[in-house]
């Protein structure tokens, strides 16, 4: 069999920064990167990049303006909450909203320029052993990263328990005309009927918008449901190409088990359970496994103790927040907050977009705008 240090399956954000990651902390380490796609390709995703997971792609020696060339920045966030308090400022830092199809094919091409190598291979069986990690019986690993997304056959294989209904959503994602009035602002909408979901419209900067609509699994999403969702929450949008994805949310997260099998990005149940937002989380999670690799047999509890020092104290607060926007009025409190202060603003921000924390000065800001 062909024997590789890091094997990695799935070439998204998650798996080639795993690559980079694994590369960086050992440039002797054989890396292989498996996608059963080519590259370019598309995958279904709001687009939009938060200026956080640029940080991470830089600290894995990547020059955050190859990723972007191309895309404006988009330095404003307009927020609707369900029952119709908007608010819209400048974000602390501009974000960008580049298609999965060019973002994927530059980072996997920085994975390779590393020193990684990417295969197109559709993986069908796993099977950990003694000493290592056997793929389809043909490629050994000594560490396999499952990056490979929400239908993981990396997951399956560990024989992870799947997300419940209400740890799940499922999205519409198309592009459509930029609308009069949007360009540099990302819109979210929130709504009271089948809360909680939303949509979004960001704007890619050559006269489109990515556009889409999601919410729980357990309220009984339906195509239908979610189109009339889509043109309720953003009437006078004709976006073509709708395509939808399921997300499995990080109130759903399994336990990183021991051993030599990481899970990484979506395959970990690592999604934002108040945005959707994943790029960041799948970057973030994605260097982190790659800088575990390195410990063999104790590759699954370094990447665990990682994974809860950098991230376990934000996942902890955004499942709390999760819980108490289940509360409409709550909500309607927080973004008016936030139209009061830009510090809530940028806390609210932070905290669905990157590994922002509930801060004091949001919950008193929500708690006066309850009275």
């Amino acid at each position: 069999m062909e024997h590789w240090d890091v094997v990695i399956v799935g070439g998204g954000p998650a798996g080639a920064a795993c690559a980079l990651a694994a590369r960086r902390a050992d440039p002797s380490a054989r890396v292989l990167v498996l996608d059963r796609v080519d590259f370019p390709r598309d995958k279904v995703c709001g687009d939009g990049i938060a200026a956080e997971a640029l940080d991470v792609l830089a600290g894995l020696g990547v020059d955050p303006s190859s990723v972007t060339d191309g895309y404006p920045a988009v330095p404003r966030l307009r927020l609707t909450s369900p029952r119709g308090t908007t608010v819209e400022r400048a974000t602390a830092r501009p974000s960008y909203v580049i298609p999965r199809s060019v973002l994927d094919a530059r980072l996997v091409a920085a994975a390779q320029e590393s020193g990684a190598v990417l295969r197109h291979h559709h993986v069908r069986q796993v099977r950990p052993r003694a000493g290592h990690v056997e793929l389809d019986r043909a490629i050994t690993a000594g560490v396999l990263v499952g990056a490979d997304g929400a239908e993981s056959v990396v997951r399956r294989a560990l024989r992870v328990q799947r997300n419940l209904p209400t740890q799940l959503a499922v999205a519409l994602r198309g592009y459509a005309p930029e609308p009069p009035g949007q360009r540099g602002v990302q819109v979210i909408v929130t709504t009271e009927q089948r809360w909680p979901a939303y949509a979004w419209s960001f704007p890619l900067g050559d006269g489109r918008v990515n556009v889409g609509y999601g919410e729980l699994v357990s309220g009984g999403a339906t195509r239908a449901g979610l189109v009339e969702g889509l043109h309720r929450l953003l009437p006078g949008i004709s976006p073509a190409g709708l395509k939808a994805h399921r997300l499995p949310l990080s109130t759903g997260r399994p336990r990183q088990p021991d051993g030599r099998v990481l899970l990484a990005g979506d395959a970990a149940s690592l999604i934002n359970p108040l945005t959707g937002e994943g790029i960041f989380y799948a970057v973030l999670s994605g260097a982190l496994a790659g800088r575990a690799a390195g410990a063999g047999a104790g590759a699954g509890a370094a990447y665990r103790r990682e994974l809860g020092s950098r991230l376990g104290r934000h996942l902890r607060h955004s499942s709390v927040a999760s819980r108490l926007s289940r509360r409409p009025a709550l909500m309607d409190a927080v973004f008016r907050a936030a139209g009061d202060d830009q510090r809530v603003f940028d806390a609210v921000v932070a905290l669905g977009l990157a590994d922002g924390r509930l801060t004091p000065r949001a919950l008193a800001g929500a708690a006066r705008r309850l009275r």
